[in-house]
This record gives structure tokens, C-alpha cells and sequence, in this order.
């Protein structure tokens, strides 16, 4: 596997397999790499040829100054666990090659779906997400780009930024990766002490409850909502929301509508968990 640190370096690469006729895939990362991670590399090996995967902590989709420096940073690790699954390109730049400004002067806002949820809790998160990914798709300018589905709402993003400045670029989801005990694998899960660590599945207990309510034919789903969110506090979680949403694009949904999700984020001691879960609805 290469590893490169300049767009310079980047692009020579990129150009070589193009000129071989390969087709290149991009997987963004903020490092710190899991399985759910490696889930995404290998699902980019099975659309392209060549894949590059990106590890750089956005600075722009941090709200606080103080979790942007407790963000763990691993990179000798990640590039370990990249060798593992065969990664084509590590592309981990530092901050002054993606903002050589110390900044971005121009920033991406993809408004509606932005406005809600993770967009309410964390003002300027979706700018910050938006802006970088636009800056990895004209530096790598890859055919496909895969993302997880455990970050549904950011998912909902990139697709609405492809579309609305016509990015020629796939954006393929992966379903959520999980540990045994249904706990969605995520790099904050690294906060939670032991005690935390064994409270932390009911997150998606509760939400798989409340698909399960809505599929036996309840519909009252601010209800269902507020119940959620007791059963949390209960649990000793602060939650952020949990709420049903339109799959598509996260407005409320009607009582025709039957493509829909589940989304909650809560706080766990000084972990900020987020979870979801598309389904249908039946009848």
C-alpha cells in the first residue's frame, strides 16, 4: 500500500491507474479505523479496482474545540489495518494541505436536510462534512465513493451535494457494521468506560423496539418517541432526539409513507452515540 500526504502525490497516482483504464473508488475516513471501516474498503474493492482511502480529521465539522483535540488520532495503526485488506493509496494529508489558508475561505452549505437532527445539535457539522468531502472528490476525482449508513443523515448529505452540483461521482452506502451485542461500531465508542460499555447496546434495543411497535401497526409516533426517550433516560443515557423519520429525506412522515427510519443520538457518560434503522413499513 502507498502512503502519500500531498495532493501532488495523490493525483500522480490516481492518474497512472486511470491511464491503465482502472476505475479508482475513494473511501473517507477520519482514521481511528475499525471494522466497520474495513467494511467500507472492501466493499470499494468489489466497484473499482483501485481504491484510496482517505484519513484526515476535518477540523470544519467539529463544533468544540475540545473534541476536535480529543479526537482519536491513530494513524500508524490505520495504516496497519489498511495493509490488511489490501488498500491501493492511504491519503493522509495534514491540515495546511486540505486548508492552506489555516481555513476554508469558501464552505459548502446543502440546506434542508442539513437544518434537523445532527444539523440542530451541531451547527456547522454539515458544512464542515460537505466542504471537505467536495474538496476529497475534486482531489481524487474518484468514480465511486462509499460511506456507512450508521451516519444516515450525513449519507442523505453527500448524495444531495452530488446531485445539486452535478459531482460526477457514485455514492454507495454500507449498511451499518455492529458488535455481537448489537452496539453500532463507531470510533466513540473508545469514551465509554466499562460500565458505559455494556449499557451502551440498549441504544439500538430501544430503537429496534420501536420498529417493532410501528410494524405491529402503531402509528403514534411521537408517542413512540417520547416513550424511547424514557426508556433511555432509564438507562442512564441523555438523549439528543430519537425520532421516525421519511428514509428519504428525513421530513416527518405521512400516514401514506412506508420507506422510513429510526434515528437517535444520545449521551453516554462523554460519548455522543448515534444510531438508526431504515424499514419499512407494512400495510
Amino acid at each position: 500500500m502507498r502512503r502519500v500526504e500531498t495532493i501532488a502525490a495523490l493525483r500522480d497516482a490516481v492518474a497512472a491507474w486511470r491511464a491503465a483504464g482502472e476505475r479508482v473508488a475513494l473511501v473517507p475516513t477520519m482514521g481511528n479505523l475499525h471494522r466497520g471501516h474495513l467494511a467500507l474498503v472492501e466493499r470499494a474493492q468489489a466497484l473499482a479496482q483501485r481504491v484510496v482511502v482517505s484519513v484526515f480529521v476535518n477540523p470544519l465539522q467539529f463544533d468544540r474545540e475540545d473534541d476536535l483535540s480529543a479526537y482519536p488520532r491513530t494513524l500508524e495503526q490505520d495504516a496497519v489495518a489498511l495493509e490488511t485488506v489490501d488498500a491501493d493509496l492511504l491519503f493522509a494529508p495534514p491540515v495546511s494541505e486540505v486548508y492552506p489558508e489555516g481555513g476554508s475561505l469558501t464552505r459548502i452549505e446543502v440546506e434542508g436536510v442539513t437544518s434537523m437532527l445532527e444539523g440542530a445539535s451541531r451547527p456547522g457539522h454539515f458544512s464542515g462534512v460537505a466542504t471537505v468531502v467536495a474538496k476529497l472528490f475534486n482531489m481524487v476525482l474518484p468514480d465511486v465513493a462509499v460511506f456507512g449508513e450508521k451516519d444516515y443523515q450525513q449519507l442523505l448529505v453527500i448524495r444531495r451535494l452530488v446531485r445539486d452540483l452535478n459531482v460526477p461521482v457514485e455514492i454507495e452506502g454500507v449498511s451499518t457494521v455492529r458488535e455481537p451485542d448489537g452496539l453500532a461500531m463507531s470510533s466513540r465508542n473508545g469514551y465509554l468506560n466499562a460500565g458505559e460499555r455494556r449499557v451502551a447496546p440498549r441504544l439500538q434495543a430501544v430503537l429496534s423496539a420501536l420498529v417493532a411497535a410501528v410494524e405491529a401497526g402503531t402509528t403514534d409516533y411521537r408517542a413512540l418517541e417520547a416513550r424511547a426517550v424514557s426508556a433511555l433516560e432509564a438507562d442512564g443515557f441523555r438523549p439528543d432526539y430519537v425520532t421516525v423519520r421519511r428514509a428519504a429525506d428525513l421530513e416527518r412522515p405521512g400516514e401514506d409513507d412506508r420507506d422510513l427510519v429510526v434515528l437517535a443520538a444520545a449521551w453516554l457518560g462523554r460519548a455522543r452515540l448515534i444510531d438508526n434503522i431504515p424499514f419499512t413499513r407494512q400495510g
